[in-house]
């Protein structure tokens, strides 16, 4: 989430988020011009004229859908798009079931995603999710362009990224790169367990993308260092060592994805507020590891680098010009594979 300037004048519309001290679940990912202004509990977007009751987009047609347990209200807000809302839901509906299909149930009883037009933008402008807000548990909101086509969304990355932040606990700020990281590591990965994309093609953007998330100079750990490269891919890098970690000391028996799981059917949502050991704690117990705590306890405080290059060797990764190529043969192998393998029940571990 970024801060924005314009040439243009804009009509602004500034309120105080209806919850005291939860700042930290304000989420978002800027991909286009037009992002949040995140300062403290304000937030400050370019919205239409015409406000609803909460300070958002009065709604023009809603929706209910059923995926993972749950019901979503899929609400589109006052402005036109090219494509029909019954085009925009088959996009909604395939994030939820790969948060769904990841967690082995969508995260929350009850969600409301709201779909904002934006006049002449095309593709997913930005999106920003909150917990226990307005009466649902987990509610996104979505800012698409105008003249989105069927290609955009179904190539849309952010949708997904975002229903992943209702299945962990809102967080302090100090401690946004694990939500903005699990989103980040998580999203690709639910997509390949849904059928939405190869394992080839993630593995790829994680050789290309995951260096980003190394520590630079005057990096202080996690916890103290807020760069866009260290809160997004550090806190991914951060979810892919302690995957690797928790699989090779359980005999890739369990993995991240067991220990998130076991977060959210305690009640680690979006809407409760939970320190983070608490979190982790209950993550290790379902897999019998110390991996996340241990892991936390040494990042969170100290830059910790990861020898990429031998990480990618021991997965059986290797980058080739049009993309990357596996070493079945490889010591750790096996554990690339499991990590984008659909879950299996308890009764088949």
């Amino acid at each position: 989430m970024g801060k924005t300037t314009a040439s243009s004048i804009l009509i602004l519309f500034v309120w105080i988020l209806p919850f005291p001290g939860k700042s930290a679940a304000i989420r978002g990912v800027a991909t286009g011009s037009l992002a949040s202004i995140r300062f403290n509990q304000i937030d400050v977007l370019r919205v239409s004229p015409l406000i609803g009751a909460e300070g958002f987009p009065a709604v023009a047609s809603s929706q209910q859908i059923e995926i993972g347990g749950a019901t979503i209200q899929v609400d589109f807000a006052q402005g036109s798009l090219d494509l029909p809302s019954s085009a925009v839901l088959p996009w909604v509906q395939r994030a939820a079931k790969a948060v769904a299909g990841y967690y082995g149930r969508f995260p929350v009883p009850r969600a409301r995603i709201l779909i904002v037009p934006v006049a002449d933008e095309r593709g997913v402008v930005q999106g920003t999710t909150w917990g226990d807000m307005g009466g649902f548990p987990g509610f996104t909101r979505i800012r698409l362009g105008q003249h989105t086509t069927q290609d955009q969304l179904a190539s849309d990355w952010t949708m997904t990224h975002e229903l992943v932040h209702m299945a962990f606990p809102s967080l302090p700020d100090d401690q946004h790169w694990m939500e903005e990281g699990l989103a980040t590591y998580i999203e690709p990965i639910a997509r390949v367990q849904s059928g939405e994309l190869t394992t080839a093609q993630i593995w790829n953007d994680m050789v290309r993308d995951m260096p980003k998330g190394e520590p630079r100079n005057g990096d202080l750990g996690l916890d103290r260092t807020h760069t866009w490269g260290r809160t997004y891919w550090g806190g991914a890098l951060f979810c892919l060592t302690a995957d690797i970690a928790i699989r090779r000391q359980t005999n890739n028996r369990k993995g991240l994805q067991d220990a998130l799981r076991a977060i959210v059917n305690a009640g680690g949502t979006i809407d409760q507020n939970w320190s983070l050991l608490r979190s982790l704690e209950i993550g290790d117990r379902a897999t019998g590891t110390t991996v996340l705590t241990e892991l936390y306890k040494k990042w969170s405080g100290t830059p910790t680098e990861v020898d990429l290059n031998t990480t990618w060797a021991q997965l059986g990764i290797r980058a080739e010009e049009n993309g990357v190529e596996f070493d079945a043969n490889a010591p750790l192998a096996s554990i690339r594979e499991a990590i984008t393998l659909p879950e299996r029940s308890s009764s088949e571990k």
